[in-house]
Formats: structure tokens, sequence, C-alpha cells
């Protein structure tokens, strides 16, 4: 006989995978917080419109709900905003995961967007490190006003890949429109992102017992 109050072992045993914080320095002020286990809900403003639209995408199509409100020193770069945002947006991510316990951990991705094609593979180790193979020119316009310099994504990604003690690596494979590669880089980490933190099983993914 099956018993009316019998509660399955995910509802149990699944913590809130939530984490929020504040980061202030000379240079930016940064509130972020994020829900792993969300439905891709974002509410972001950093003053750099571009940037808003590429973090709306990491949490609309990574399934995470995320909010990140930043004011920086726009008047004398974008540089320290990006940077930050991500420094902030990795320490919560590494927060919410906690100890990792069931977690996916390896995940990969090769994401079209027009004639912009990004390959994307990441693992949830403990290690971080990026490797990131778009390059523009110098000379390449800013996107948005006021102005995303593109090498900023490196720049954003390095932050994000060394908070969060992840290993990354974002890979041009075509592309010639500006806006869609780095568009297509955020969409497949988020998507990556989403298959990686995916809770299958029980213990944690390493041999070494510890991620």
């Amino acid at each position: 006989m099956s018993s009316s109050n019998q509660t399955s072992t995910d509802a149990v045993s699944r913590p809130n995978r939530v984490a929020r914080m504040s980061r202030a320095t000379k240079e930016t002020s940064i509130e972020v917080s994020v829900d792993l286990d969300g439905t891709g809900t974002t509410e972001i403003s950093t003053g750099l419109p571009f940037f808003d639209h590429m973090l709306n995408q990491l949490g609309r199509h990574g399934g995470i709900d995320l909010v990140v409100a930043a004011k920086g020193d726009l008047e004398v770069d974008a540089h320290h905003t990006v940077e930050d945002v991500g420094i902030a947006l990795g320490e919560v991510f590494a927060e919410a995961l906690g100890d990792k316990a069931g977690v996916r951990r390896f995940a990969s991705i090769s994401l079209p967007l027009d004639e912009a094609l990004v390959d994307v593979a990441l693992d949830l180790s403990g290690r971080p490190f990026l490797a990131y193979t778009i390059e523009f020119p110098t000379d390449t316009p800013g996107l948005g006003s006021p102005p995303f310099d593109p090498q900023l994504a490196e720049e954003f990604w390095r932050a994000f890949a060394t908070a969060a003690a992840i290993t990354l690596h974002i890979r041009l494979v075509t592309g010639r429109n500006t806006h869609h590669i780095i568009e297509a880089s955020f969409k497949a980490v988020a998507r990556s992102l989403k298959d990686a933190i995916r809770v299958e099983g029980g213990g944690i993914p390493s041999t070494k017992g510890t991620l």
C-alpha cells in the first residue's frame, strides 16, 4: 500500500541553489543574485545596454533567474563595470552551486546565430581556466550607447570563469557580424551551464570526491 504522505527524494534532498551578494569598490557598486533552478527571469541594469542584452541571454537561455544592478565609472571606461560584474556573478554562481553534488558537471554545444557559429565546452571543475579564441580587430566599433567594446567579452568570461572556478572554452568556428558572434557565445555558454548544473545523481562527480 502506498503512503499518501510520501515525498520524493528530490524534494527532500535537493537544496535551494540560490545566492546573492553586494560588491563595492572605488570603481563599481554591484548587486547580484541568482537562482540556478529558476525559469530564466532576469532583471539587468549595468548602464551598458548591449551588455544588459547579453546578460539577459545568459539568464534566459540558462534557465537561471538573474538579477544584476551595477553602477560603474563608465565615464572612464566600461572595462571596470564589465569585469566586476563577471567577478560578482562568478562568485554567486559558485556559492549557489555549493558542493556540486549530483550535477552533470561537463557540457558542450555548437550554437549558430545566422552566419556565426560558436563552440563552447565547460567543466564545473573547481579549476579556473579560460580558453577564448574569438578575436576582433582593435578598431572594431563598440556596440550600443554607451559603447560596449567587443574585446570586453573576453574580460567578462575570464572574470566569471575565475570567480566561479570553472574551466571554460569558447571558440569561434565562423562568423562576420560582431553582434552575432558575441550573442552566440553568450547563448552557447548559457545552454552549456544549464546542462552542466542539472542535477541527475547524488554524489560528487569526481574521483577525488570534491570539486
